[in-house]
């Protein structure tokens, strides 16, 4: 049988190690810092989000949103609080949410769920300290999936959404092409159709506007990831939109997450450097 290039866990030996130690910090972090935990931003009970504050918050803080992967079809915000980090680093006040899951959910919700996240973010902003016009946002794989469309326009929607200005997002990892979902590994577990494929694949389907956007992968992420990425950031300077390409050596899929919540690490200290500027 042909190996499925989506199915991470064939390509990452200590898979189940990587995620066990994502929690562990995760936790670690919550509780030494000051954590607010499942504030809502819509009815659902996974329309939830997680405010965590720097040791020495300063009015008008900056503010940054990390949204999770797991292919639309799992992940908590729990297990990602440790993406806080670098955000507390510069100074920042970090913002994780998460939202509904497939097959349960369609993928036009859940666009929808984490544009409304963004919004209510931006609205809560001064009870929160921070300044709703010094937003950045980052994603990692699905969750960058999610992001790409804070600032892109959706084939159904005949306006741009009604979203604050951003001023910048870091998609890690990122599927920009939905295709091949159906037919992979993920066809039972999302119940993803064609069409639906089809419509949300921003590579395809979606009209680019707005901020800087740095289009990042691991190293050793599998193929798709790659060509997917490559063609994406090509895409943001082919419509002269404002986008970098990072590849983080020695990275895969996985532990670029655990990268990306060191401060001191490359892909920490490119989340910092968003967030301080």
């Amino acid at each position: 049988m042909a190996q499925d290039p989506y199915r991470n866990r064939d390509f990452i030996p200590d898979f189940d190690e990587i995620i066990a130690e994502t929690a562990a910090r995760s936790r670690e972090l919550a509780a030494r810092v000051d954590i607010r935990t499942d504030l809502p931003y819509g009815p659902s009970p996974r329309e939830r989000m997680d405010i965590i504050f720097p040791p020495h918050p300063t009015k008008g803080a900056p503010l940054h949103v990390f949204i999770h992967g797991g292919y639309w079809r799992s992940g908590s915000k729990e297990a990602h609080w440790m993406l806080a980090a670098p955000a507390l680093a510069a100074g920042g006040i970090a913002a994780i949410i998460t939202y509904d899951l497939m097959p349960g959910t369609r993928l036009s919700a859940i666009v929808g769920q984490v544009r409304a996240a963004v919004r209510h973010l931006a609205a809560m902003a001064p009870d929160l300290g921070a300044d709703a016009t010094r937003i950045t946002v980052s994603g990692h794989s699905a969750g960058a999936h999610l992001a790409s469309y804070l600032a892109a326009t959706g084939p159904e929607e005949s306006t741009p959404p009604d979203l604050p200005t951003l001023r910048a997002l870091l998609l890690v990892s990122g599927i920009y092409d939905l295709t091949d979902i159906p037919s992979s590994f993920l066809k039972n577990e999302t119940k993803m159709t064609p069409a639906e494929a089809s419509a949300w694949s921003p590579l395809t389907s979606c009209h680019l506007h707005g901020p800087r956007r740095i289009v990042m992968l691991g190293e050793m992420d599998s193929a798709p990831f790659h060509s997917q990425g490559h063609q994406f950031a090509s895409l943001l300077n082919l419509n002269v939109l404002n986008g970098e390409f990072r590849i983080e050596a020695g990275l895969n899929h996985l532990n670029i997450v655990l990268a990306l919540g060191n401060p001191n690490s490359p892909a920490g200290l490119c989340i910092s450097d968003l967030v301080g500027n």
